[in-house]
């Protein structure tokens, strides 16, 4: 390639990455993006991979169009609601007052019954709660279970 079409290939290239652009601010899904601006989703995955400048920029692009999406379905949200669209309210209630989300309750009773330990238990548990204590060094083990 000549000097010449490297330089229609590189403007083309410049335009095609600008129009992607502008489109992910609008609305940051890839394909909807390569097809308003007229380039393939093989091309747009090869630019992508072949320039970090512009992988960065696709990225910040797509960050802009989710807060772009966000404010306009909150607008549209609260539409809805002044025009007093109860799954409306409720939606904005249930995701945003303490007192309207969804709560789930456990009810229930226990049918395990305690029994008393074993004194051979009993020492277990001591010996457990020695050697998991932090603030006390353990006792050592004594050879012969009456002492």
């Amino acid at each position: 390639m000549n000097d010449n079409q490297e330089n229609v290939v590189t403007l083309r290239q410049a335009k095609e990455k600008e129009l992607i652009l502008e489109q992910l601010r609008r609305i940051p899904i890839i394909q909807v993006a390569c097809e308003k601006a007229g380039v393939a989703r093989a091309t747009f995955y090869r630019l992508r991979n072949d320039d970090p400048n512009f992988k960065r920029a696709i990225e910040e692009a797509v960050g802009e169009g989710v807060a772009f999406i966000t404010d306009m379905s909150e607008s549209q949200l609260i539409t809805l609601i002044k025009e007093k669209n109860w799954p409306a309210i409720s939606f904005w209630l249930r995701h945003h007052h303490p007192n309207y989300t969804n709560k789930l309750e456990i009810v229930g009773s226990s049918l395990v019954t305690y029994e008393e330990l074993t004194p051979e238990q009993e020492k277990l548990v001591k010996r457990a709660m020695e050697l998991a204590s932090l603030d006390a060094e353990p006792k050592p083990i004594k050879k012969n279970d009456d002492e």
